[in-house]
């Protein structure tokens, strides 16, 4: 199989995943008619940044977004401000770890994670949410405080294991 099949492969595996955990948090912890969710959406886009660079990490959260939103039960159109900061998620996430923090670690995923929550979760999707919410968007960020570092852990704990860090190499190796 060639080498951008099995990125290809992967990184669609990566964005299903966000979706159904998407789907699925979205469903079952959502507070204040969708203003308050508690979801991990971004896991899987952030894995995908890390793993494969800005530009896969952007069509992870551009292909996440829009699967959720078809499958949603959605009355408004799809809301491309808060889709920009899906997409920023991934691009910060790779860019991080591809340019700025390159050595694999805790560092490249808590820089990566945290930086891609900021600009994307914090900054850009409450711009997009403000048309809907007003300003009580503003408190889905202490939301985001919370849930980023719950996502972070859970990364460094995925590439803290030998089985996942061992798989991580092989593609790594193929690919590139």
């Amino acid at each position: 199989m060639s080498k951008i099949i099995k990125k290809m492969t992967l990184a669609a595996m990566l964005i299903a995943m966000s979706v159904v955990i998407g789907i699925f948090c979205k469903s079952i912890l959502n507070f204040g008619g969708g203003l308050f969710r508690i979801t991990f959406e971004n896991l899987p886009i952030i894995l995908s940044g890390i793993l494969f660079g800005p530009i896969f990490g952007g069509i992870a959260g551009l292909a996440s977004d829009m699967i959720s939103y078809l499958l949603s039960a959605q009355v408004y159109p799809p809301n491309f401000i808060v889709t920009a900061g899906a997409i920023t998620v991934g691009v910060v996430s790779g860019l991080v770890a591809k340019h700025l923090v390159k050595k694999r670690g805790n560092a490249q995923i808590i820089t990566a994670g945290a930086l891609a929550h900021v600009v994307g979760s914090m900054i850009i999707k409450p711009i997009g949410l403000f048309q809907f919410y007003g300003w009580a968007v503003l408190f889905r960020i202490p939301l985001y405080l919370a849930i980023a570092p719950i996502e972070i852990l859970l990364l460094c704990l995925l590439f803290s294991n030998g089985g996942f860090r061992r798989l991580i190499h092989e593609i790594d190796m193929e690919i590139k």
